[in-house]
């Protein structure tokens, strides 16, 4: 299953906006203060650049007076299934050219293999159906096209150890993700660290964060907790963020030793596996 968001849709949702805007003689500053969004915001979806959120739709639907016009729109910019509150940060990820993460948890999704992502998705409360979780893994492993080009975007991924202790699946799946992540990091498509145990209470404890810059839009943060998330666009929140993960990067493994920890711990599991 193709990631796509649908960007003629986008164009079309876009253009109707600024025409209802602009009918109701209003501009971009002044739609923006009614409808308590940022005006950049309203530029980048008038411009097709960002896709309008279901409270995007309705704050628009009721200041421009019409009627539900565009939060019922909003179904043929329908794009890859992924939880609701991971939608608008998975559409920066496709924009991106640089992305900075960090894993508490688990590897990153646009990294994962797929026997991997299969047991991950495999172990959600409530239990998904087989073809539920096949179009979530179908969702998942297309995100890793993202790492086809060498040089964009640029990745940095920094994981705490348990990520690769902690075992998903069975040895055989461990070592293979391992072995991809290494192929990866070995080949210079992404840089690789690991923030180790022995690094004890460290400035991201708190969860997941995923920094993400553009060639043509501000830098934003996405942060995640269970079942939910959030992007944010603030400047001061986004330097906030950058700094947290800047001091617990000063924790982590270089990259070498990284690497070197990642093989290690893919051998172990290689031998298990055996």
């Amino acid at each position: 299953m193709a990631i796509e968001d649908n960007p003629v849709s986008r164009i079309k949702y876009g253009e109707e906006l600024k025409a209802r805007r602009e009918a109701a003689g209003l501009t971009q500053e002044g739609l923006s203060e009614r409808a308590v969004m940022s005006r950049t915001h309203i530029a980048h979806i008038e411009a097709g650049r960002r896709r309008p959120t279901l409270d995007d739709a309705r704050r628009l639907d009721k200041v421009l007076g019409t009627d539900g016009f565009f939060e019922r729109f909003l179904p043929a910019l329908e794009g890859p299934d992924v939880a609701e509150h991971f939608a608008e940060a998975l559409e920066f990820e496709q924009q991106a050219t640089l992305i900075r993460q960090y894993a508490p948890k688990l590897v990153p999704g646009f990294l994962q293999t797929e026997a991997y992502a299969r047991e991950v998705l495999s172990s959600g409360h409530p239990p998904k159906s087989d073809e539920e979780r096949d179009r979530l893994l179908g969702t998942r492993l297309e995100r890793a096209r993202i790492l086809q080009d060498f040089d964009k975007p640029v990745v940095w991924t920094m994981l705490d150890e348990s990520v690769l202790r902690r075992p998903i699946g069975s040895p055989r799946v461990m070592c293979e993700q391992l072995q991809h992540l290494l192929a990866l990091g070995e080949s210079r498509r992404i840089r690789l660290h690991v923030l180790p145990y022995e690094a004890g209470a460290h400035a991201l404890l708190e969860g997941l964060v995923s920094l993400l810059w553009f060639s043509d839009l501000p830098p934003i943060a996405y942060v995640e907790g269970l079942k939910n998330g959030r992007v944010w666009e603030l400047p001061s929140v986004v330097r906030q963020c950058q700094e947290v993960y800047d001091h617990a990067l000063g924790d982590a493994l270089s990259n070498r030793r990284s690497l070197a920890l990642i093989r290690s711990v893919a051998e172990d599991y290689e031998n298990e596996a055996q």
